[in-house]
């Protein structure tokens, strides 16, 4: 065996005449592509070209459990201009051309994530095989940065997958695990990794793979694939269909998904030398975009995030079992979160069997999905539900770590809670509570050991919600902090330590919001109109739906507490008992502002007359998206100034992964940079002439108007 190596690359000649090419990137646990690599590969290229003894070449990773997690997102930030974009993104496409261009079979062995620039990379090789690994994931996501894949993506997918499965991919960000690949066609076989390399060295061997084939592979597709990809017309439909759904869906908030669809057609209905030089054109238009900044931002602050402890120098104690305290939804969606991504042990307490039942069954549910569409084995369902067991006493409490309180919204039962907890578990177990509203201090109010006693606040569904404020009060250690930091982390959140006053953060925020919406819904305006209204600003839902989604009960319960806690500006509307008395408390028993069991969404009319509304639409959609957007960003300027939230970056990530918050404007004080607080308390100075004391900026707000600051300088 020979090598030759530089920085990040190894060849290394094997005595089968095949070489293996390791990419390993220095001080850095995960394989990422960067601009000054191009003349490392390059000279070793050159090496390659020059041997002509070699068969065939073998590209892997270096790093254990890691192919290649994309390109560095800083190249692109350290572009000034959309040509400088163009050109990084023509020098990514002319290097993978290099390594498609060479004349002995290249085959990628991948084990474990291979994203971005790393799939481009494993593209341009002649084939594909990857491990079983249940790390190993392809796919492009791009899209979620704003971007697209400007390294060849765009053009080399739809010929190894197909035109419906590139777009999917592409538009989306999806990522496809090693069967789902191989099902699509992106890789030639799945394999365990201790014979990944031994397998991509035979195939290389057995002239089954050729440099140049994937030029002239041929996707294999169904009649109705056939029609829809290779004749004009059946691509027309196909496009325009995309077209359709990515407008329904982004409202034009988002330009990517639009270029990746024209990059695509261009490739396949003109030539792929103007697919490429389009693709760059694009990508560096789509480099210079303020959605692109801002969607940027927040996986920089997210990466971040990752890296900090609850209180900076406190370390985290260790966790080894897990208690949860209900039943209910948030109760399952705690112990799945707990045992299948955190993978500690959960003993679930309910006052009755079907209380365990029900989170079992929620476990379950989400599992057996996997099973079905082959993302997982039944063996691995069953041994991941059996982390979580059941009792309606205390038995098997005694040496958990960590109790999370996940039962109803009232402060005598959680206190009583907390003394059970004392009184069954160690003198070390924190007291987690997921109350929504609750401050934290009262519920620790009667503890023996307050310091223990902790805010751990999940959304819901807590499996899809990524998203955990953690609420320390005056009197929570420091350790507990980092500690249950440390576990939403685990469980696959990202947490933002909050200061403990009603509402903490996120529900403080959207009670303003959601009270404007309902206010504007008394003075007439439609039910489908206000909710038409927050999501063509970019909001997944309007808060009419949020309402029915969450409860309106629930959003009762709420804002008394918030009410008597801060003030009469969280009161909410008192026309809305109305709604409970009837028994409207949204999707969960059917009945709320819109109709169930439609196949259509339509508003339940009846609403109307209950609360004596007579409909009147005097408002544009843009008037009612700023009346309840501002109230929003004034209260988050309101938390930041009580020291709620540590900082701006906190309450952006917290609003955008919380309640939605539309991530191409970057988040609330990202929003109020943009638009400029001169600009933002003078429409609020003219909402409060219009409509009332409620729409005063907070002081805070004002000082920085009147000095033209800055949250992010």
């Amino acid at each position: 065996m020979t090598e030759k190596k530089t920085n990040t690359f190894t060849l290394i000649r094997q005595e089968n005449n095949i070489a293996h090419l390791v990419m390993d990137v220095a001080n850095e646990s995960m394989n990422t592509l960067k601009a000054e690599f191009a003349e490392e590969i390059a000279e070793v290229l050159q090496e390659i070209k020059a041997d002509t003894s070699l068969k065939g070449l073998v590209l892997l990773s270096g790093k254990k459990d890691s192919f290649v997690a994309g390109a560095d997102i800083n190249m692109i930030a350290d572009c000034q201009t959309a040509e400088e974009a163009t050109a990084l993104s023509r020098k990514g496409q002319m290097i993978f051309d290099q390594i498609e261009s060479l004349t002995i079979p290249v085959i990628a062995a991948i084990d474990g994530p291979c994203l971005g620039g790393g799939l481009e990379l494993a593209m341009a090789c002649h084939e594909r095989v990857c491990s079983d690994n249940p790390k190993t994931a392809l796919g492009l996501p791009e899209v979620q940065l704003g971007l697209l894949p400007g390294s060849g993506g765009t053009q080399r997918l739809p010929k190894l997958v197909g035109i419906q499965k590139a777009l999917d991919m592409m538009l989306t960000g999806k990522q496809l695990r090693a069967k789902q690949a191989l099902k699509a066609g992106l890789v030639l076989d799945v394999v365990p990794n201790t014979v990944l390399v031994e397998v991509a060295e035979k195939f290389i061997l057995s002239g089954k793979v050729k440099a140049g084939a994937q030029a002239t592979k041929v996707v294999k597709l169904n009649l109705v694939g056939k029609v829809l990809e290779r004749t004009p017309f059946g691509r027309k439909v196909l496009f325009n269909q995309a077209t359709k759904t990515v407008l329904s869906k982004t409202k034009g908030n988002y330009p990517a998904p639009l270029k990746i669809i024209d990059c695509i057609k261009t490739g396949v209905e003109q030539s792929q030398a103007k697919g490429y030089q389009l693709e760059a054109d694009h990508f560096g238009h789509l480099a210079m975009t303020d959605v692109s900044a801002q969607l940027r931002q927040i996986f920089f602050a997210t990466t971040d995030m990752k890296k900090e402890q609850g209180i900076e120098g406190v370390d985290a104690a260790a966790i080894e079992n897990i208690g949860v305290l209900g039943g209910g939804l948030m109760g399952g969606g705690i112990a799945f979160v707990t045992a299948t991504k955190a993978k500690f042990p959960v003993r679930i307490k309910d006052i009755n069997q079907k209380g365990i039942h029900s989170a079992l069954k929620y476990s379950f549910d989400l599992l057996n999905k996997k099973v079905k569409r082959r993302f997982m084995k039944k063996s691995e369902m069953q041994k991941q539900l059996s982390m979580i067991t059941g009792t309606t006493d205390y038995s098997g409490f005694k040496n958990v770590d960590v109790v999370i309180e996940a039962v109803f919204e009232d402060l005598t039962l959680k206190q009583n809670m907390v003394a059970d907890i004392e009184s069954h578990c160690k003198e070390s177990t924190i007291f987690a509570s997921n109350t929504s509203s609750l401050p934290i201090g009262q519920i620790a109010q009667l503890a023996q050991r307050p310091e223990n006693v902790i805010g751990l606040h999940y959304f819901s569904p807590v499996d899809k919600m990524p998203l955990a404020e953690i609420i320390a009060h005056d009197k929570t250690s420091d350790q507990t902090i980092s500690t249950t930091v440390a576990l939403a982390k685990k469980q696959g959140k990202t947490p933002i330590v909050v200061k403990d006053k009603a509402g903490f953060y996120v529900n403080r925020i959207l009670a303003p919001y959601m009270n404007e919406a309902a206010q504007l819904l008394l003075a007439g305006e439609p039910v489908e109109k206000l909710d038409k209204a927050l999501v063509k600003f970019g909001f997944p839902v309007g808060p009419m739906q949020l309402l029915d989604e969450v409860g309106i009960d629930i959003g009762a319960k709420i804002g008394p507490i918030l009410q008597a806690e801060l003030g009469d500006r969280f009161s909410p509307p008192e026309a809305f008992n109305k709604l409970i008395a009837d028994g409207r408390l949204g999707r969960k028993v059917k009945k709320g502002f819109y109709q169930y069991g439609t196949k259509k969404k339509l508003v339940d009319e009846t609403v109307y007359p209950l609360l004596s509304i007579t409909k009147q639409e005097k408002l544009s959609i843009e008037q009612i998206s700023l009346r309840c957007v501002y109230m929003m960003l004034n209260e988050a300027v309101r938390c930041l100034d009580e020291g709620i939230i540590r900082n701006a970056r906190d309450g952006d990530i917290g609003a955008i992964f919380g309640i939605g918050f539309p991530p191409f404007l970057g988040g609330p004080f990202n929003y109020i940079d943009n638009i400029g607080a001169t600009e933002v308390v003078k429409q609020m100075n003219t909402f409060k002439h219009e409509c009332g004391e409620r729409f005063a900026p907070c002081s805070k707000l004002v000082e920085m108007a009147e000095c033209n600051a800055k949250f992010y300088e």
